[in-house]
C-alpha cells in the first residue's frame, strides 16, 4: 500500500506492480489516500492486516512517520523521515528511507556526477532532506539549502554539518553560482504552482534536477530547457528506488504474503 494525500499523480504503484508482476512476485501495491489528521490512525488499523507486507510513504506524510514506526534505520532517524515501513509478523513497523539513494542512482544512471559540485537544494522536507544526507555522503564542493521556512532549512543544515564535519553547508536564498539545481519540493505538481527557484540564476552548462514524477516535464524543467540548461526528471528517481523498495518489502521473509 502507498499512503499519500493526494494520491492521483503517484505513479509508483503501476510501475512497482509491473515489476513484481515480471518478477512472478504474488503481491500488489494498492493507492491509498490519507488526509494528516488521519495518518495515525490509518496506521494503526494497518498493523492488524496479516497479509501486509509494508507500506510506502510519500508527500505529505514522510515527516511525520517516523513517530508512528517502532523502529527506524539509520538514515531514517538522522532525516527525521520516512518513506518505506516494513510490518512485521507481530505488527510491528520498522521505517526506512530510500528517497535519498534512488535519487542518487537516478542521477549515476544519467552520468550527473556529486563530487566537487556546487549543489543547491530546495526544500528542507521528508525527500529533500534524504536527497540532502546522500548528497553530503559523495563529496560535494558545498551544499547550499533554501526553503520556505528558514528555521527548517536551517535545522536540516546543522544535522548535516554534525554528521558530515568536512561538509560545506549554508542556508541559502537562491542558486547563483551553482552547477546542481533539485526541486526537493512539492512545486511543480500543480500548473499553477510558482517555480521553486529560477533557473536563470545558474552558472551555463549546469543541470536542473526534479523529484516531482507527475508531470514528467515540470514548469522548472521546461525553464530550464528553454536556458539551455542540463535537465534531470523525477522518473529516474523513481526508478532509482524501486528495486530497492521490493527487496526492503518483500525479500525479507517477513511476513508471507
Amino acid at each position: 500500500m502507498i499512503l499519500a494525500d493526494p494520491v492521483a499523480h503517484v505513479r509508483t504503484p503501476e510501475a512497482l506492480n509491473a515489476r513484481m508482476s515480471e518478477a512472478g512476485i504474488d503481491a500488489v501495491m494498492v493507492p491509498a489516500e490519507v488526509a494528516p489528521g488521519d495518518l495515525a490512525a490509518t496506521v494503526e488499523g494497518l498493523r492488524s492486516i496479516r497479509n501486509l507486507a509494508g507500506l510506502v510513504v510519500t508527500v505529505p506524510h514522510k515527516t511525520a512517520m517516523p513517530a508512528l514506526c517502532d523502529s527506524l534505520s539509520q538514515r531514517a532517524e538522522i532525516a527525521s523521515s520516512v518513506n518505506v515501513v516494513r510490518r512485521g509478523a507481530d505488527g510491528r513497523l520498522h521505517g526506512d528511507l530510500l528517497d535519498g539513494e534512488g535519487f542518487m542512482r537516478g542521477l549515476s544512471s544519467t552520468g550527473t556526477e556529486i563530487s566537487g559540485k556546487r549543489i543547491f537544494l530546495a526544500g528542507a522536507g521528508g525527500a529533500a532532506s534524504a536527497i540532502a544526507f546522500s548528497l553530503a555522503a559523495r563529496g560535494p564542493a558545498c551544499l547550499t539549502v533554501a526553503n520556505r521556512s528558514r528555521a527548517k532549512a536551517q535545522d536540516l543544515v546543522t544535522r548535516l554539518t554534525r554528521a558530515f564535519p568536512g561538509l560545506e553547508a549554508a542556508v541559502g536564498d537562491g542558486p547563483t553560482g551553482h552547477d546542481l539545481a533539485i526541486n526537493g519540493t512539492s512545486l511543480g505538481l500543480k500548473p499553477e504552482d510558482p517555480l521553486p527557484f529560477e533557473p536563470a540564476e545558474l552558472l551555463a552548462g549546469a543541470t536542473v534536477a526534479e523529484v516531482i514524477m507527475q508531470p514528467e516535464t515540470t514548469a522548472l524543467l521546461d525553464r530550464a530547457q528553454e536556458l539551455g540548461l542540463g535537465t534531470h526528471a523525477g522518473r529516474h528517481m523513481l526508478d532509482g528506488q524501486l528495486a530497492e523498495m521490493m527487496d526492503f518489502l518483500l525479500t525479507s521473509g517477513d511476513p508471507q504474503i
